[in-house]
Order: structure tokens, then C-alpha cells, then sequence
């Protein structure tokens, strides 16, 4: 790993750290420190959790772990309270879409607030970050995916953020994205999406403030990042899978890029996404949607808006460098003795690139986005629903408690 820096603070992985965990666990007395997985249930039936669980036992000044759980049914529910009975720590486990729930939300219509979002990991993610910042100063969001988790995971993600003497409020992951069968490269939506849109955006429409702040991010899709509360309880949250890039421009929103570091977690692998045969399906469906956010974003922070004129120049310029980035990771990994389907990847730019007109076109002519209102917001108009939220996702598991005694 190099030692360079840029706009955005980049913490390292020089390796050469020997406890971090001992010294996370001696600054956790600092700052009151949650932890947030959301997820489905189908997770607690993969070795995954099991392995994060594991780790995270050994957090001893941890705060409350916060999962935000999206559940068929109560035994469900139960099993995954249960799962988490023995940690050293309070583990608040929040079912997002329990009839409590729904119910205490949809009474918030008649106060204009619109908090029933589509189901996914950014409803999720605006619930426990409602319930997770009741009790504490500081929020890591981990997936519960990972197939790679460690103790370095959350020790390099939340040091930065217990030591208030660096200003930090956002911490963003980032890491080489790998099979753990395999050794072949993943992350095919940043590294052929994602990276070639930004550089040819650039191309047509200059070096913006907002362009640069993003291509700053090594991993602007990492689904692991950590904030402050002050931070956490002013970010709107998306709903789809603009998830990752929408934060991004949120806390691009609200704070300075001083404020903000991204750190190297090392190797790291988790559940891999089929491309999928449409635009409605797999990775094709997931970068129609960070295309929209991207160009909301635009909109937002730069005033930039794509004209009709522009599209097929984007069309062409996204195509020439992903070839380019196909060329590039295939020198990358023969080097490195990785295996690589040059064909295949060439075929995904292909794909790619055949969303990117409709996609943007489809945007402009409805921009404005679902987006949850941010924690502040909500609680200048009812003020008590943070701890109404709590109680509503762990409500229907007590009460089928007392039913049983």
C-alpha cells in the first residue's frame, strides 16, 4: 500500500499493528459506541454472522450492538434474539418490518412525514440509526455478509471517530476486493461502473467539486462506513441501491471533506451479485440505480444537469475507458497471479454501458427521488419517535413472551 493523501484523509494498512482490538477496546470508554448490522434473516443461516458475532464477543466496552432485522415471521425474530444472547454487550435487535412498526410509521403520515419506505437495507439503515443513536456518540454500519470480518474491521473503522482531537465525523471503508475461493477480482460495479462513469462525467463536464470529492473515495460502494451522532441524525437516507453514493453526498452536504477519512480494511469478500439478463436484474439494476444518484448529486452539488446532446458523448467516452480499466485490471491481476476472464469483463462494460442513456433519460424525466428525512427533521416534529421506534420493533417479541407464560 502507498502513503499518499488527498483531498479525503486515507488511513493506511502499513501492517505493522499488532492489538488494535486492545487499544478499541480501551478508547471505547471515550465515546458511547453502537454498532449497526442490518439485515435479512436468511443471514443467520450463513456461516458469516456466525463468524462476526465471534469477533464482535470480544468487544468489551461496546455500548449496544443494533441489528435491524427484516423478518417473515415472529420465530424468526426469536431465533435471531436468541443468536445474540450470550455477547458481553446490550444487543437491541430491531424488527424492521414488524406490524408495530409499520403501524407506529404509517400514523406519521398524518403529521406529512413519509417514513414507510421501500423495504431494503436503507429503510434499515434509517431505522437503526434512529435506534442506535438514543444511547450513543458513535455508529459503525457493518453488512452481514462479510466473509472476511476481523477484529481489524471495526478497531480501524471506530478509532478514528473515538479521538474527537482529529475532527473526524465519517469514516468511509475501503479494500481489495478478492474471492476467498477463487483469488479472481469482484467489485465489478465500482471497478467497471462506477470508476469509468466518474472519469468520463469529468470529461464532459469538468473537474466539478462534487466529481472530485467521489473520485477521492478508493471504494465509493463500500457498504461499511461509521459517523457521529451529529452527523447520523442529519443524513437523508435513500432507498434503493444508491444507497452507498447518496450518503456519500449527504455527508458531502453537511460537512467538511477535512472531516472525513476513508480506511483501508485489508482483503475482504462477501455475497457476490449476478449481472443479470435486464436492467431490472442484478448488477444492471444496481448501477441504473447509483446512475440516478450520481446524477442527483450533480444536480444538487454542482448544478450540473446531462443534456440530450451530451448522452451519447457520455455513451462513447463510459465505453472507451472501461475498456481501458478491463486492460488495466487484467495487467493488475496476471501480475499478481490472479485469474482473470478478460471476455467477461469486456461483455459487463457492454452491458453497462447500454444503461446509461435509457437509465439517464428515465431519471431526468422524473428527478426527484425517494429519500427517508433525516433523524432531525423527523424529531422537530415528533419528538419521542426515536424511543416509540425501539419499543415498536422489540413489542411484538414481548408481548408473544407473555402470551407463551
Amino acid at each position: 500500500m502507498d502513503f499518499q493523501q488527498g483531498l479525503i484523509t486515507t488511513i493506511h494498512e502499513y501492517g505493522v499493528t499488532s492489538d488494535l482490538l486492545k487499544e478499541l477496546n480501551k478508547n471505547l470508554k471515550k465515546r458511547a459506541t453502537s454498532i449497526l448490522i442490518p439485515c435479512l434473516y436468511e443471514e443467520f443461516e450463513r456461516a458469516a454472522l456466525k463468524d462476526i458475532r465471534e469477533v464482535l464477543r470480544n468487544l468489551t466496552g461496546l455500548n449496544e450492538l443494533v441489528i435491524a432485522l427484516s423478518a417473515k415471521t415472529l420465530e424468526q425474530v426469536k431465533a435471531a434474539k436468541s443468536f445474540f444472547d450470550s455477547m458481553p454487550f446490550p444487543v437491541h435487535v430491531q424488527w424492521t418490518n414488524s406490524p408495530s412498526v409499520i403501524e407506529l410509521l404509517k400514523n406519521q403520515e398524518s403529521n406529512g412525514l413519509e417514513l414507510l419506505g421501500t423495504p431494503g437495507k436503507g429503510w434499515a439503515v434509517w431505522q437503526g440509526i434512529g435506534v442506535a443513536t438514543r444511547k450513543s456518540e458513535v455508529v459503525a454500519l457493518f453488512d452481514a455478509d462479510i466473509r472476511t470480518f476481523s477484529p481489524l474491521y471495526p478497531s480501524r473503522m471506530i478509532l478514528p471517530l473515538l479521538d474527537e482531537s482529529y475532527g473526524i465525523s465519517y469514516v468511509k471503508a475501503f479494500y481489495s476486493r478478492l474471492s476467498l475461493e477463487t483469488n479472481q477480482l469482484q467489485g465489478r460495479a465500482t471497478r467497471l461502473f462506477v470508476g469509468p462513469l466518474l472519469a468520463s462525467l469529468e470529461q464532459l463536464v469538468g473537474k466539478g467539486p462534487f466529481l472530485q470529492y467521489l473520485q477521492s473515495f478508493r471504494y465509493p460502494l463500500a457498504g461499511e462506513f461509521a459517523f457521529t451522532k451529529d452527523l447520523a441524525m442529519n443524513l437523508r437516507i435513500p432507498c434503493d441501491w444508491g444507497l452507498e453514493i447518496g450518503l456519500l453526498s449527504e455527508v458531502y452536504r453537511n460537512v467538511r471533506t477535512s472531516k472525513i477519512a476513508q480506511v483501508d480494511l485489508g482483503l475482504f469478500d462477501h455475497k457476490h451479485k449476478n449481472i443479470g439478463d435486464s436492467s431490472k436484474e442484478g448488477l444492471q439494476k444496481m448501477c441504473t440505480e447509483i446512475l440516478s444518484s450520481v446524477l442527483r448529486g450533480l444536480m444538487e452539488h454542482q448544478a450540473e444537469t446531462l443534456t440530450s446532446t451530451q448522452l451519447a458523448t457520455l455513451e462513447v467516452l463510459y465505453k472507451r475507458v472501461g475498456e481501458d480499466r478491463v486492460k488495466q485490471f487484467g495487467l493488475d491481476s496476471a501480475v499478481n497471479q490472479l485469474p482473470y476472464d478478460r471476455h467477461e469483463e469486456e461483455l459487463s462494460v457492454q452491458k453497462f454501458a447500454k444503461l446509461l442513456r435509457p437509465a439517464t433519460q428515465d431519471y431526468l424525466a422524473s428527478p426527484t427521488t425517494q429519500q427517508l428525512p433525516s433523524w432531525s427533521r423527523v424529531l422537530s416534529c415528533e419528538n419521542k419517535l426515536q424511543e416509540d421506534l425501539a419499543i415498536a420493533g422489540s413489542k411484538d417479541i414481548k408481548a408473544a413472551k407473555q402470551l407463551v407464560s
